[in-house]
């Protein structure tokens, strides 16, 4: 039992600084606190809400010295008060969530997750139905109207955030998206089954009818130059444009027909023209985007599809929750695996040469460098080769002012998520590389309080 594991707490508070709900919530949720309460008295912390608002985005994991698992912790407790019948904490839970979170039901399918504490659905969806007709009943556009425009480059969630706050204290916002519809990788890349199109849908009427504008179909930098932006009166610009480049791997038989990268895949695969997988896949990646997209090969018909790890579990990037469920749904891990290179017939994929590694020392990113092992080789066959090596935001539009990291991100300041042109601010994935929705939307939190306080003095 993962409680037991409580007596190995430091109590040194990191989990609770590496959460992002604490920010969202104003220090409200403490983990660590939480944590005190179930060692301490196991039984009465059932009836509290906190118990409901971690969003298993493993943050606190990936820094506990002691490699805790508080999501997994906090499961075992919710399973206990369900099965105890005691749901009130979890009503007042989602009150806080519709209340103080920018894109609450997003957050719900992606991020909290009650169903998994073994709810009943339709109980659950009567208590989100009840809290969300509350927050729609009480919403209303601002009286006050601000003549300061903001300019919000990328409808994904950190954008979809800043645009709420900024919107609801009477700033006029207009987001500009490249994709038809706005959403960003909400829309494009999850997969439908973790996040429904109605549900997305959804939060975005209820941002219009606050009054925002959304701009699709345009791609700031090429027919609507970033100029332009200064030019119509914007007195502030947040770029949240995501990552949607993926990483390329540089082996041999990359360009052969069957192998795919993963965004591209995922993409088709929410769209009228999936992408045929063949019965047997191979993803090769352990992030977020792998699990995602070999889950999504399943339902796309795939027969055996394998996830190749050049690492072990332990320094798999994915969510630990996110990874039993593939394994749960049929989904094989091989950890330890390197791709060589990929083999085919007449330009099409028929398998993947893969070596095994072993770790050695910790390379710059604080992991175990997987150094291939000699004599290792081996084939697997494969229909399709889906690539999932990482992701990174094309920053191309950007004016030669926006400073940048040496891996592509936009450098900001930490405080403020100014850039280093004034009156330019960024946040989201364009800004930290890829990570969970839940950081996303505290990005766009903190960034309309900075772009608040910058108003003032323009």
């Amino acid at each position: 039992m993962n409680f037991e594991k409580l007596k190995d707490c430091f109590e040194c508070g990191i989990c609770t600084a590496s959460c992002p709900v604490h920010e969202l919530l104003n220090g409200y949720y403490n983990p660590r606190v939480l944590l005190e309460k179930l060692f301490l008295k196991r039984s009465g912390i059932l009836h509290e809400e906190e118990l409901w608002l971690c969003a298993w985005c493993y943050g606190c994991y990936k820094r506990c010295p002691q490699r805790l698992r508080p999501p997994e912790i906090f499961h075992e407790a919710k399973n206990l008060a369900i099965k105890q019948g005691i749901t009130q904490p979890l009503k007042k839970a989602l009150a806080k969530i519709f209340n103080e979170i920018p894109l609450p039901l997003i957050t719900l399918y992606l991020c909290f997750h009650p169903e998994r504490a073994g709810i009943d659905r339709q109980l659950l969806e009567s208590l989100i139905k009840e809290a969300y007709e509350k927050v729609l009943s009480e919403i209303a556009k601002t009286e006050e109207h601000l003549d300061k425009k903001v300019a919000v480059i990328g409808a994904g969630p950190a954008g979809l955030s800043l645009t709420y706050e900024l919107t609801r204290k009477g700033y006029p916002v207009t987001v500009f998206e490249a994709f038809p519809e706005p959403g960003g990788m909400l829309r494009s890349c999850i997969p439908k089954f973790r996040l429904p199109r109605e549900v997305l849908d959804m939060e975005i009427q209820r941002l219009q009818y606050l009054g925002v504008e959304i701009r699709t179909n345009i791609r700031v930098g090429e027919e609507y130059a970033f100029q332009r932006i200064w030019d119509e009166g914007y007195r502030a610009v947040f770029v949240a444009a995501g990552a949607h480049k993926c990483r390329e791997l540089r082996v041999e038989g990359a360009e052969l027909n069957g192998v795919v990268h993963a965004l591209e895949f995922l993409s088709r695969a929410n769209s009228e023209e999936p992408f045929r997988v063949g019965e047997k896949v191979v993803v090769i990646g352990g992030g977020n985007v792998a699990v995602d997209a070999a889950r999504t090969a399943l339902r796309q018909g795939g027969k055996e599809v394998t996830v190749l790890y050049r690492r072990s579990r332990y320094e798999m990037p994915a969510i630990p929750w996110e990874v039993s469920e593939a394994e749960g749904e049929g989904v094989k891990i091989e950890f330890q695996v390197a791709p060589l290179r990929f083999l085919g017939d007449n330009g099409k994929l028929r398998a993947v040469e893969c070596v095994r590694t072993e770790l050695g020392e910790p390379d710059k990113s604080g992991r175990r460098k997987p150094i291939p092992i000699e004599g290792s080789e081996f084939i697997k066959e494969a229909d399709t080769a889906i690539l999932a090596i990482g992701e990174s935001p094309d920053v191309s539009f950007l004016p030669r002012e926006v400073e940048l990291n040496v891996d592509g991100t936009v450098w900001v300041n930490p405080l403020t998520m100014e850039t280093t042109m004034k009156g330019v601010f960024a946040g989201g994935d364009v800004v930290t590389g890829p990570a969970t929705v839940i950081e996303a939307i505290l990005a766009g939190k903190r960034a309309a309080n900075s772009i608040i306080e910058y108003l003032k003095e323009v």
